[in-house]
């Protein structure tokens, strides 16, 4: 039995603590805050309840497999999961709107045709297809195994773009081939490009920039689904921390760790703010890669030939500003779970999230992301309702709550001007999902990103690999890196991902490459 160290408790790290439980060796996390989950919380005042990271899961067969191969009760023993039907509800910029029905490739093209125009349904569902095949191109790499070595190889995009037709019949290759790109070539409609971009976006990815492998994130929800758990994605994250406490993982918050102490030319344990140590055969990272470098002392954790962070990523990826609601009035029965509201402009909104210092201040009228989950513990009765708004803002400056506040999954003491002046934007842009809004509102709070706090996308092929995450294995022995700045990258899904491959890694050894 060895001794597994795991720093932090985000869900990455907590899915590993679980799996190496359960294979017979001592799991220690030690957490600086005060309690588990990292990205996903949940903010509760006079009996409502808010989730303040993720909405929604997708791919559930990860947690699934997780609750599974970690104990005899299933995940939906432990937790109440629900499909969202609809799947999203789109509010474009000239007032058209779709509801996508979840999971239903069919029922998708007919809404689409029925909204947009015959035609629509049908240039998406090609699309579909075309990103199905990056999917199957890609599964097994970015989310089933190990980073490879020759990760140079995942340089190239496999999303089979459609080539444009020249002169004569000729065919010559599309001459954008990032998601925009591809977006503008073959959905036409800038409705349908919005609709894609939308999902680039959401995982604080630039359209413009961002390879069309991008592709699968739209595959994946609308092929797998839309879940939604009784109690917020909050619950994932408080049955995950039970069933590792179950299996004997030991946590201790507020614990922050200051060193990887090293031995022998290994990992040995961690070095506490408090100054105490804590041995161990092997250490679990799941923090950010700038953090694990602080923590190593400036030194790096992956090797010259390895798939390197980049060391500004932070800075140009945006965060997620949320607000959240308390309603008066009754939730309608005919109230869709997640409506997106498209922004005025997108040209703009891009400019302001992705200019070349990086993501500014909020555009006029952003793209919004309105959450009003069924769900009777997230309000104090039936004659009110919890609502929560999100945007992507810069995780630096104005909007920010600065180093010393509170985290994200909690209100700000007192909103500034500018944050004041942003969720007014959004509030006046979520009219358009729930008219009257304004007139509903029994009392909000601003939860802004905490300082730094990007969202981390996905690791996706193309570009030459400038979207990989580092891997799990690190250069230093008995050092591995979970979570969702490093392989397979950010999300629910990804994060249970990650807490498997480095399980496997350290079980197997380190030249496991994945389950069959």
């Amino acid at each position: 039995m060895a001794r597994i160290a795991v720093i932090g408790a985000g869900m990455g790290a907590m899915a590993a603590a679980a799996r190496l439980a359960v294979a017979g060796h001592r799991v220690a996390v030690y957490e600086r805050e005060a309690t588990y989950g990292g990205a996903v919380r949940r903010f509760e005042r006079a009996g409502f309840g808010f989730d303040t990271g993720p909405g929604l899961l997708h791919l559930p067969a990860v947690y699934r497999d997780l609750f599974v191969k970690t104990g005899r009760e299933p995940l939906e023993s432990v937790v109440e999961l629900s499909q969202v039907d609809p799947a999203a509800r789109h509010v474009f910029a000239d007032g058209t709107a779709v509801s996508l029905p979840n999971a239903s490739r069919a029922g998708v093209l007919a809404a689409l045709d029925g909204a947009l125009g015959e035609g629509a349904g049908e240039r998406w569902s090609a699309f579909l297809g075309r990103a199905r095949d990056a999917w199957d191109r890609t599964r097994r790499p970015l989310l089933e195994e190990p980073l490879w070595p020759d990760w140079q190889v995942l340089g190239r995009d496999p999303y089979p773009a459609l080539p444009k037709r020249g002169l004569f019949g000729r065919r010559k290759p599309v001459p954008d081939a990032s998601l925009a790109g591809i977006a503008a070539h073959e959905l036409k409609d800038p409705r349908l490009t919005a609709l894609l971009e939308s999902y680039a976006l959401a995982y604080g990815f630039d359209p413009r920039t961002v390879p069309a492998s991008a592709a699968v994130l739209p595959y994946m929800e609308q092929t797998f689904g839309s879940w939604y758990p009784r109690g917020g994605i909050r619950a994932l994250a408080d049955a995950l921390y039970e069933r590792c406490l179950a299996r004997k993982v030991e946590f201790t918050f507020g614990a922050e760790v200051t060193r990887v102490v090293e031995a022998d030319g290994r990992a040995a344990g961690v070095e506490l703010r408090d100054g105490g140590c804590a041995e161990a055969d092997t250490v679990v990272a799941g923090v950010a890669p700038q953090r694990l470098t602080a923590l190593l002392k400036g030194a790096q954790p992956w090797g010259a030939d390895d798939v390197r962070p980049d060391a500004d990523a932070h800075r140009r990826t945006p965060g997620r500003f949320t607000v959240a609601l308390a309603l008066r009035g009754p939730r309608p029965a005919d109230a869709v779970h997640r409506t997106v509201v498209h922004a005025a402009d997108r040209a703009a909104e891009w400019e302001t999230l992705f200019g070349p210092d990086g993501p500014g201040a909020l555009c006029e009228r952003p793209t919004v992301t309105v959450l009003r989950p069924d769900d009777p513990t997230s309000r104090p009765d039936d004659g009110h309702e919890a609502v929560t708004l999100s945007a992507a803002v810069a995780p630096y400056g104005e909007l920010a709550l600065p180093p010393t506040a509170p985290d994200a999954g909690s209100a700000s003491a007192g909103e500034t001007a500018a944050q004041a002046a942003a969720a007014d934007r959004l509030m006046a842009a979520a009219e358009a999902a729930i008219p009257g809004l304004r007139e509903r509102v029994l009392w909000r709070a601003v939860l802004p990103p905490a300082e730094g706090a990007a969202i981390p996308g996905p690791a996706l092929a193309g570009a030459d690999g400038r979207f990989l995450r580092p891997g799990n294995r690190t250069r230093i022995p008995g050092l591995y890196a979970v979570g969702g700045w490093t392989h397979p990258g950010g999300g629910l899904a990804h994060a249970g991902m990650s807490g498997a491959l480095v399980a496997g890694l350290i079980v197997n050894g380190d030249g496991w490459r994945g389950s069959e």
